[in-house]
């Protein structure tokens, strides 16, 4: 079979029966590659548990998975000649036979059904069921959990607090001083993060001689350096001759050394001031020649040689000074690391939590320890003979080693089984490696190509090393620009002789700048009220943003067209453009960023939405803790405020300013509790509320609030359907917490409090919805359209406060404060810093398939190292032409005959909205479950009361009861003195909350029962309360109750059981007693004889009305048992 270049070059690459290393370019089509290499492994007779594919990212492996998977269900339904081209275009040269095929069919039956199934997961994936398979040998708890960034963040805190109260506080109150409370969370997360350094660091010598400090280096060390006895005498000669001084310099000189008395750190910082350079010179902090100036010098000649060794000693004295600065630093950060980390680890350890390092530094240990390795690796021999890694450019140096541990037998031959070929197969491209904050480091790509091909080449089975050059992806305009702009990259992993090759270079292209949106010199004043760093209406970043809307809303309204291929022919006609063809990348969620979202949205432009979100930034999150925070606490008045102004009540500000103003002292609640008729809707909400709020979980609480009180119908009704991602995620995060904490309704606040939550959403093109989102977030993503906003560089904004060196991890200082060694190791971060932002403009480039749309607004650079001016530099060096634009004139690039496309008009079929089955609109049937326990007080029928009683009704009726039995319940034992302030307490509010007057009542009722000699008994210690009971009684035709007796008395020979009534009318003998009544003392005799049989039972009703006790004949109470209706 004839095929292209790129095809065959896929073909090589997938052949099973050779390790290969595969560098891919960017839409070079390695996802396919790795598939197909899977599938001729099966075809080969492999059994799917005997490969491991290590992707980087979960959708990454759900994608490989599920085009194995298609490809193989779509084998198991072809017929034979269909089946055998497909199998030949996967690159089977000979004669394919029937058992091939009849093989080719069961792949997928056999995918899904082996033990352990396709092993295609993260690497994080594959680490933790590695540690759970050999929890033994690995240390871990064989049920620990992979602990989220939030959770871990917590326990940091916990662990902080810890420390302060132990022997070690003073460690940490040293290292507190030299941070912010703000920048400390962020501190114990890089320890944390960099623990195997720790573990490592050396002691204080080498720390000295890393920054250059001489043994025995002190700051009085430094002093006498930079002051000698004669400098001091100097020093007067020297002001002296600075007072005949002419320039400003000489000025400003003499007024700071005319004040110095001796030698001290202070007095060394005024002279670094004078004698040295700025930071910013070209030799920062040497020397400075212009010191003094030109007249002084030569006024006073004689002094000169003195004051230039003066000065070289105060530049060595001050590198000196720096260095003992960060030496001390670094010393406070070590000791702090020493006291964090064991805690850290113990605390992790006593929940059973690994977090995603710990998984890849103990499986690291668990297959390099000699002790345990060659067991492991012996029992993974017959688990793994290939071995697939996508994405290898990401991968950390510490997950190549657990790789390199996983192939030592592959690669040393001494593991190889009879008739078993073992293979490696890495993929990736150094050019989209950009996520050095992950650990990715895309040198060591390289670096184990070498250790592999040498290791494999010992054994006779060589390492191919190939390269895709061809995109399917992207046009040809698109690609030789994306060559021009990394020529001379090399450092960043770009390479002259590993150019793109458009696969279709029949495809139309098209790359288009637009002209830079310009930073106005003073932006418009905004309303006062306006938060200060909202940006005005002609801020650049908002013009821009508003710019590109207008253009993408009169592309969509022109039906711009755009390239289609008809079929695979090669052949091209146009269509209109679609929303779901645009794609706009940013480097960050600053800057152009929201006024993107906002400038789209204001159009009515179908959005996808930003690509993370913000749970607690949304506002119909911020509303529902705002209304949680009232409910923690009613004297919150900004968070009703919030609350009444949200979707939830829709007030506006004339109606709150009503409800505040004269209000004195009083709460808003309390304003809104004394008019209840006028806010009877407002009341009723936020009493149900607040009723609930000390007994519901957190998420029963949202729940009831989003369903009962229709808040959800509310919220989204204002805020859009966007608004449902952030309620759902909110009441995730509830459920999240109550598994992991004591649910409470101020614990889940703190909780949420704790960390700034944000969540992926997956941005389908499928959709037909514009999508923005960062270049990091479109990794692996494609589309027609890409706009690329984000072009001018940003200040540099690195936060990290560890600054980890080969040797050992130092703690930053400012950059005017560095000695050497650390200015060194920050330039060489710096560096890396700017060759992967030449990565992540690749990365950005390479997802547009037919045109490329690059703007920006701001300055460009001095050095025009912005993106924008790269692009801009290369598209007049290709011949680009000027055309009009949004702003002004651009630049146009252009491959094919883009214009001269024949228009095809169709419509895009829509989607098939599924339609629901019958069932699913009809009321299911009542589910079959276990007989209903009965309530005795509720189930058994009867009547409650004696007939004709009135007063109160039913619901009243019920609710006084149980006032006045929380009150006998909790006021017997405690001081009569503080009956009325635990009466207060009790039911000043929750659901059975009493008004004062009410309350007064209920107190002597309550009193009348307990001090009365006749009814006192059964509030003694030894009386039970509130005592539940369950049994089977055959009286009820062998149902079940459960109940609560009100007190039990336990004797030697009788069981007291009795109930509190509240009844207004009471009957004047036993045989008058309400029939429901008598049934409920009779469940309790009925089952009280079951649990104690040799005791006689005494059941009774105590009145609290008349505070008297009646008992009841157990004969009536039984024979009313007896006629009891089970409801």
């Amino acid at each position: 079979m004839k095929r292209d270049p790129a095809s065959d070059r896929q073909i090589r690459a997938a052949e099973p029966g050779r390790s290969t290393w595969l560098a891919a370019n960017a839409g070079s089509g390695k996802t396919r590659v790795l598939t197909d290499r899977v599938a001729r492994l099966l075809l080969n007779g492999v059994s799917p548990q005997n490969i491991l594919c290590l992707t980087y990212t979960k959708a990454a492996a759900s994608e490989m998975q599920n085009r194995l998977f298609q490809r193989l269900g779509e084998w198991a339904m072809l017929d034979d000649a269909a089946l055998r081209a497909a199998l030949q275009r996967l690159g089977f040269e000979d004669v394919i036979d029937g058992a091939r095929l009849a093989r080719a069919r069961t792949l997928f039956a056999s995918a899904i059904e082996t033990p352990g199934g396709l092993k295609i997961q993260t690497i994080h994936s594959f680490c933790a069921a590695l540690l759970r398979r050999f929890p033994l040998e690995a240390g871990v708890s064989p049920q620990f959990q992979e602990v989220d960034d939030r959770n871990a963040l917590i326990l940091r805190d916990a662990v902080v607090e810890e420390i302060a109260e132990s022997e070690d506080a003073e460690v940490l109150s040293r290292a507190a001083l030299l941070t912010t409370d703000e920048n400390f969370r962020g501190l114990t997360g890089e320890i944390a993060q960099y623990r195997d350094l720790f573990d490592t660091a050396p002691d204080g010598d080498a720390l000295d001689e890393l920054l250059g400090l001489p043994p025995g280096m002190t700051p009085d060390a430094v002093l006498e350096l930079a002051f000698t006895r004669a400098d001091m005498e100097r020093l007067g000669h020297l002001v002296e001759a600075l007072r005949g001084g002419t320039t400003k310099g000489d000025e400003t000189a003499l007024h700071k050394l005319s004040v110095l008395t001796g030698p001290s750190l202070a007095a060394l910082s005024v002279l670094e001031d004078v004698f040295l350079t700025g930071a910013t010179a070209k030799e920062p902090f040497s020397p400075s020649s212009r010191f003094p100036s030109a007249g002084v010098k030569k006024a006073h000649a004689h002094l000169m040689p003195e004051i230039e060794d003066w000065q070289a000693r105060v530049a060595e004295a001050r590198e000196l000074r720096v260095a003992l600065l960060a030496r001390d630093k670094a010393q406070v950060l070590q000791d702090f690391a020493r006291a964090f980390l064991p805690r850290y680890a113990r605390a992790k350890e006593a929940r059973g939590w690994l977090d995603f390092d710990d998984l890849i530094l103990r499986t690291r240990e668990l297959l390099t320890n000699t002790v345990v390795s060659q067991w492991v690796l012996w029992r993974l021999d017959g688990g793994i003979d290939h071995i697939l890694v996508d994405e290898a450019q990401d991968t950390s140096p510490v997950q190549w080693q657990v790789i390199a541990a996983l192939a030592r037998e592959f690669t040393s031959g001494a593991g190889a089984r009879d008739g078993v070929e073992r293979t490696i197969f890495v993929v990736g491209d150094k050019k989209q490696s950009i996520y050095s904050f992950q650990g990715a480091d895309p040198s060591g790509f390289d670096r184990m190509r070498a250790d592999f091909g040498a290791q494999l080449a010992e054994t006779g089975q060589p390492l191919q090393v190939l390269e895709l050059e061809y995109s399917f992806r992207s046009a040809g305009a698109i690609l030789g620009l994306v060559d021009r702009v990394f020529d001379g990259r090399e450092e960043a992993g770009f390479t002259t002789d590993q150019r793109h090759k458009a696969f279709k270079d029949a495809m139309p292209g098209r790359v288009d700048l637009w002209p830079l949106v310009e930073k106005p010199e003073v932006e418009d004043k905004e309303d006062w009220w306006d938060p200060v760093d909202k940006p005005g209406q002609n801020n650049h970043h908002v013009l821009l943003a508003r710019q590109i809307a207008e253009e993408i809303q009169r592309m969509l309204q022109d039906r711009v067209p755009v390239p289609v291929e008809v079929g695979h022919t090669g052949q091209y006609r146009a269509r209109p453009i679609r929303p779901g063809d645009i794609m706009i990348l940013v480097r960050s969620r600053s800057r152009v960023f929201p006024h993107l979202i906002a400038a789209c949205k204001a159009l009515g432009l179908p959005m996808a939405g930003a690509d993370r979100l913000k749970v607690a930034a949304e506002l119909a999150v911020r509303d529902i803790t705002a209304l949680l925070n009232f409910l923690a606490l009613e004297q919150d008045d900004l968070s009703l405020a919030a609350v009444l102004k949200s979707p939830l009540f829709g007030w506006d500000e004339q109606r709150l300013f009503d409800l505040a103003q004269g209000r004195g002292r009083r709460t808003l609640w309390q304003v809104l509790r004394q008019n209840p008729e006028t806010y009877a809707t407002e009341l009723s909400l936020l009493h149900d509320l607040r009723d609930q709020a000390d007994f519901l979980r957190p998420f029963d609480l949202i729940e009831r609030l989003l369903t009962r009180h229709e808040g959800r119908r509310k919220l989204l009704g204002r805020l859009g359907e966007e608004a449902e991602d952030g309620l759902d995620a909110l009441l995730g995060q509830a459920l999240v917490y109550e598994q992991t904490e004591i649910p409470s309704l101020t614990g889940f606040l703190v909780w949420m409090e704790a960390d700034e939550l944000q969540i992926k959403r997956q941005a389908d093109s499928a959709s037909n919805q514009i999508r923005v989102m960062t270049v990091h977030g479109a990794k692996g993503l494609e589309s027609p359209v890409v706009i690329l906003p984000d072009s001018l560089n940003s200040p540099d904004q690195d936060r990290a406060q560890v600054l980890p060196t080969l040797d050992m991890p130092l703690w930053k200082v400012k950059a005017t404060e560095e000695p050497a060694a650390m200015r060194e190791a920050r330039e060489a971060r710096r560096a890396r810093a700017e060759e992967e932002r030449d990565r992540l403009l690749y990365v950005a480039m390479t997802r547009a398939e037919k045109w490329l749309i690059v703007c920006g607004a701001g300055k460009i650079a001095k050095d025009r190292s912005d993106w924008y001016a790269r692009i801009e530099d290369q598209m007049a060096e290709m011949g680009a032409g000027e055309h009009a634009f949004p702003g002004g004139e651009g630049l146009r690039l252009e491959n094919g005959d883009w214009a001269g496309l024949a228009m095809d008009d169709t419509p895009p079929t829509p989607r098939a909205r599924p339609m629901l089955p019958d069932w699913a609109r009809q009321m299911a049937p009542p589910a079959e479950g276990p007989e209903q326990t009965l309530s005795p007080s509720v189930d058994l029928g009867g009547a409650k009361a004696l007939a004709g009683e009135d007063g109160l009704d039913e619901e009243a009726a019920k609710r006084r009861g149980r006032q006045v039995h929380l009150l006998l319940e909790h006021l017997p034992g405690s001081d009569p003195d503080t009956w009325e302030t635990m009466a207060d307490t009790l039911l000043g509010e929750g659901p059975d909350r009493a008004e004062p007057a009410e309350l007064d009542l209920l107190l002597a009722e309550a009193r009348g029962v307990l001090t009365k000699p006749a009814t006192a008994r059964f509030f003694a210690t030894e009386a039970l309360a509130e005592v539940p009971v369950t049994a089977t009684l055959e009286e009820l035709a062998g149902r079940r109750i459960h109940g609560t007796i009100d007190r039990l008395i336990v004797g030697e020979d009788e069981i007291w059981a009795v109930d509190f009534k509240t009844n207004v009318t009471i009957p004047d003998r036993p045989e008058d007693t309400p029939e429901g009544l008598l049934r409920q003392m009779g469940a309790y005799a009925a089952a009280l004889t079951q649990i104690y049989p040799d005791h006689r039972i005494r059941t009774a009703l105590l009145w609290t009305r008349s505070a008297t006790l009646m008992e009841l004949p157990h004969d009536l109470v039984m024979a009313a048992l007896r006629r009891s209706d089970p409801s």
